[in-house]
């Protein structure tokens, strides 16, 4: 592995502790779609148990600092210049129904910026990383961002309901995928799979991770306050597409 921190390290750890957890569990729900209850509170408890493995491992490490996970909400620790942000689920619904498009979303704030982050896609095995001014990779691979400009070449990712999100004279030209994981999402960006993301009103916790994946992959996000941790409009695209969704699509 390239060399990566030490807090780095406790991340990729965590995910992986917890992933073994979700993949079992995620073996389970194709057989719970036939029972009366249906599978949303296993679910629910898939989500609580990974993000419990996730925080024990975190503050075995580094007591001392804060978190925020969409779980539990915000625990501030002795030190709350450094914060875990946490997503033990990201692409819940996908999970539900047995599709196998999710993951783990774990960044690291620091003084008001985040400086570390992993989306770990445990079905596929692939675990993406970033921590600043050190690359961006996947299954220790450089990732960079795609060079694609001409928008009708590019492939955009969008969940949500986006129909909203750009102007309507440009939206039928546009090839979109919505996958149903805003991390996987940014990943992917990131990864040049896809040319850009874009959805309004995210939690913090959905894209914590991918905003530093992205930007040290070479690609731009949106500008946003890191103390909000609702309702963020995000943009993420390599640099010759940016300035040019702003301008001709993008309504945010």
């Amino acid at each position: 592995m390239n060399s990566i921190s030490a807090n780095l390290n406790i991340m990729i750890k965590a995910s992986e502790k917890a992933s073994k957890i979700l993949i079992r569990d995620f073996g389970e729900v194709e057989k719970l779609q036939v029972s009366v209850k249906g599978p949303a509170d296993f679910v629910t408890n898939a989500d609580k148990k990974a993000e419990k493995i996730i925080i024990n491992e975190l503050k075995k490490a580094r007591k001392n600092f804060s978190i925020l996970s969409e779980e539990s909400g915000s625990t501030e620790g002795k030190d709350n210049n450094n914060v875990w942000i946490i997503d033990p689920i990201d692409g819940t619904n996908n999970f539900l129904h047995g599709i196998p498009h999710f993951s783990i979303s774990i960044a690291l704030k620091s003084n008001n910026e985040i400086i570390s982050g992993v989306v770990y896609d445990p079905i596929k095995d692939e675990m993406f990383y970033a921590e600043k001014n050190n690359g961006a990779f996947v299954n220790n691979k450089r990732i960079r961002v795609s060079k694609r400009k001409n928008l009708d070449d590019c492939l955009f990712g969008c969940s949500g309901n986006y129909a909203e999100t750009f102007n309507k004279e440009i939206k039928n030209k546009l090839t979109i995928r919505s996958s149903g994981s805003a991390a996987l999402d940014m990943a992917y960006v990131a990864s040049g799979r896809y040319d850009a993301f874009f959805q309004k009103k995210l939690n913090l916790w959905d894209i914590a991770a991918g905003v530093i994946i992205v930007k040290e992959a070479g690609g731009q996000v949106s500008d946003f306050n890191f103390n909000e941790h609702n309702n963020i409009n995000m943009l993420a695209a390599n640099s010759s597409l940016n300035d040019k969704l702003i301008k001709n699509i993008i309504n945010f």
